[in-house]
């Protein structure tokens, strides 16, 4: 235990000076030839080594090549710095390591609460047991569109868990283009098919048309096949767009569909001043994914999948063997009976700290600062000559081009904006990443990090100009 106590206060000081000077090193650089050699290419040690060199080792070799997201003039795709709270926190996790499948140990009585507050931070309603901890929003989407589709087929009097699908009409997923990947891997992955996605249209401001919904939901059925399930956004990660998730819900009510909400990166926003009615129908929900390891900050690792009725998913996930039955799991029974994880780890306990570290005003403050730095970077935009706002600013993400008076046609533009998010990345000063949006190439930046200040977004539009430049 005494290399154990001096090492953990060699990494306290190792972190501690690698956070501070964040802001005054690069966002991001390029690893160089030698250092990816080393962290390639190495070969197992035949004997243990210290963990003194080990911490010289990651300090030398691993913490001066980050991803850039502990910078706050790191603007790309959605992911957070790490909060306080969760770094700090993140070793007596590893010191416990449980596995929280169930049990009565500290580790799944605190995900109960974890899970409870999160819920009631979006205004998600929350019967005991509705929800757990996942990796992230991918598994939480997994978990949802699995109960979904189980109680599809429970609804028309056969089991899916047991037969398969094959043999039974298709059942056909709804979700708009700007909806994520991951709804789509989890409807591949779940044998529902890529040709059973259905594709719904977006409005002007990218939000779902349900006027088209309604009509495809119509037409599938008349031709036989089982609408069963669409998903809407609480803030798209391309534009931040939130659908009109009321609307989307009378539909799903009119035609028996599961109704999810992916809110991995965007629920939270519900907290914003003003925002609110954006997010109105939210509630009506029959899952809803979301992801503490974004706008929060809690170390990545960390989703959460929330379900209206909890016995849904412990109906398409449970499976007790004989050697698991635990006579004091209560009603409730063990959280990997409503989910694909067995060995389930302990991510309660850095998102307890991380929320509790925070607050409710925290988040909120957290919530309403982003929202700010995407509205005025949107009025920075629209007041220049040289960029173009391409959609209206919902969340914290602001999706816009670079459009200087010499550019082209719009094949010379596309590639334009297509070449600049690598170009400022490479300089080192800011990073941003590029999209498709609207059938045309795009920028956006994502802002989650609390120390962002307006000089920032200068900085950003500045250092467009200089790589597009050089372009």
């Amino acid at each position: 235990m005494h290399e154990l106590r001096l090492a953990g206060a060699k990494a306290a000081e190792i972190m501690a000076d690698h956070l501070e000077g964040i802001a005054d090193r690069p966002v991001w650089q390029p690893v160089p030839g030698d250092e990816l050699a080393w962290l390639t290419g190495q070969d197992l040690p035949a004997d243990g080594r210290p963990l003194d060199a080990l911490l010289d080792d990651a300090r030398a070799h691993v913490l001066p090549y980050p991803m850039g997201n502990g910078h706050p003039r790191f603007f790309g795709w959605v992911n957070s710095p790490p909060n306080p709270a969760g770094v700090v926190i993140e070793s007596l996790t590893a010191a416990f390591n449980p596995s929280c499948a169930g049990g009565d140990h500290a580790g799944p009585h605190l995900e109960r609460t974890v899970v409870r507050w999160l819920a009631d931070l979006v205004g998600f309603p929350h019967p005991p047991g509705g929800g757990l901890l996942t990796s992230g929003a991918s598994m939480a989407t997994v978990i949802c569109l699995a109960t979904a589709r189980q109680q599809a087929a429970l609804a028309d009097g056969w089991d899916a868990r047991e037969e398969g699908l094959a043999g039974r009409p298709p059942m056909v997923l709804y979700v708009t283009e700007e909806g994520h990947s991951c709804l789509h891997k989890a409807a591949q992955l779940l044998g529902i098919g890529s040709r059973n996605v259905r594709t719904v249209p977006v409005d002007a401001a990218y939000r779902m048309d349900v006027a088209a919904l309604r009509v495809m939901v119509a037409d599938d059925l008349a031709a036989g096949l089982r609408p069963f399930c669409v998903a809407g956004s609480a803030g798209t990660v391309n534009s931040g767009a939130v659908d009109p998730l009321d609307e989307i819900a009378d539909v799903a009510a009119e035609f028996g569909l599961w109704f999810h909400v992916d809110g991995a990166y965007g629920a939270l926003g519900v907290l914003a001043d003003g925002a609110a009615p954006h997010y109105a129908g939210m509630e009506r929900a029959d899952s809803l994914a979301l992801d503490p390891h974004k706008w929060l900050g809690v170390p990545v690792g960390c989703g959460c999948a929330l379900l209206r009725d909890p016995a849904a998913a412990r109906a398409a996930f449970s499976l007790v063997p004989s050697y698991l039955v635990d006579d004091n799991a209560g009603d409730l029974g063990w959280f990997s009976e409503y989910g694909p994880e067995q060995t389930r780890p302990f991510r309660a306990l850095k998102t307890w700290a991380t929320l509790s570290y925070l607050g409710r005003s925290g988040i909120t403050r957290l919530v309403n600062h982003t929202a700010w730095l995407a509205r005025r970077l949107a009025e920075l935009v629209e007041e220049a000559d040289d960029f173009e706002l391409l959609s209206p600013v919902t969340t914290s993400i602001t999706a816009f081009r670079h459009a200087p008076d010499v550019a082209g046609e719009a094949a010379e533009l596309d590639a334009l904006n297509r070449a600049i998010p690598v170009a400022v990345q490479r300089r080192g000063n800011a990073f941003l990443t590029g999209t498709r949006l609207g059938g045309r190439d795009a920028l956006r930046a994502c802002f989650l990090h609390p120390d962002t200040t307006e000089d920032d977004l200068r900085v950003l539009l500045d250092e467009i100009r200089l790589a597009a430049k050089h372009l």
